[in-house]
C-alpha cells in the first residue's frame, strides 16, 4: 500500500498534480501527432500501446484521487474545441489494418459487442485532454484536474481502456504468433 499516492490536501499539491497529468497529456498528444504523420512506421501499434498506457496511468491517479471541486463550482468557457479530423485521419491510415475492432464497451451491463474505431478512440481522449490541458495552460489548474478527472470517468477513460486492450491484442498476438513459429515441434 505505500505505493499509492498520498491525497493532495493544499493547493500546491493540487497544482503539482496538475502539472504532472499536464506532462502526461503533452506527451500523449506528442505521440499521437507523430504516429499521425506516419513517423512511427512499423512501430505504430507497440508506440500507441505504450502512450496509451501513460496516459492510463495518469487518468488512474485521477481515479485514486479524491474528488477534484473548483473553487467556483462553474467551468470558465476555454474557447471553441480545436479540429482534430486531419488527426483522426492520419490515425486511421496508420492504423488501417487494425482500425476496426469490436468491444463490450462496459462489461457489467452490455451483452454485446460494439464496433468501434482505435483512430475515434485515441482523439475522443485527445479531445477530452485538450480541453483540460487548455484550463491548464490558462492559468486553472484546479479546473484543469477537474476536467480531466471528470471525462476519465465519463469519457475518454473508457475510450482508452478499449483502445489499450485493442492495441495489447495486436501486439499480443503478433508476439505470439511468431513466438509459436519459432518453437521447435
Amino acid at each position: 500500500m505505500s505505493d499509492i499516492p498520498a491525497q493532495p490536501s493544499s493547493s500546491r499539491e493540487w497544482e503539482k498534480l496538475a502539472e504532472r497529468i499536464a506532462a502526461h497529456v503533452r506527451t500523449y498528444l506528442t505521440g499521437l501527432e507523430a504516429v499521425a504523420r506516419g513517423e512511427a512506421a512499423s512501430r505504430t501499434v507497440p508506440v500507441l500501446l505504450l502512450e496509451v498506457s501513460q496516459v492510463i496511468m495518469a487518468g488512474a491517479q485521477l481515479g485514486a484521487s479524491t474528488d477534484v471541486i473548483p473553487p467556483d463550482n462553474w467551468e470558465p468557457e476555454v474557447g471553441p474545441d480545436p479540429d482534430l479530423d486531419g488527426l483522426r485521419q492520419g490515425l486511421a491510415e496508420s492504423l488501417a489494418v487494425v482500425d476496426d475492432y469490436v468491444e463490450v464497451f462496459d462489461p457489467y451491463s452490455d451483452t454485446e459487442p460494439t464496433a468501434y474505431r482505435l483512430s475515434d478512440d485515441l482523439v475522443d481522449v485527445a479531445s477530452d485532454l485538450i480541453h483540460g490541458l487548455r484550463h491548464y495552460e490558462q492559468g486553472r489548474p484546479l479546473e484543469a484536474l477537474w476536467w480531466w478527472q471528470y471525462s476519465y470517468f465519463n469519457h475518454w477513460g473508457n475510450h482508452a481502456g478499449a483502445a489499450l486492450r485493442a492495441l495489447h491484442a495486436v501486439v499480443a498476438g503478433a508476439r505470439l504468433k511468431v513466438a509459436e513459429e519459432v518453437t521447435p515441434a
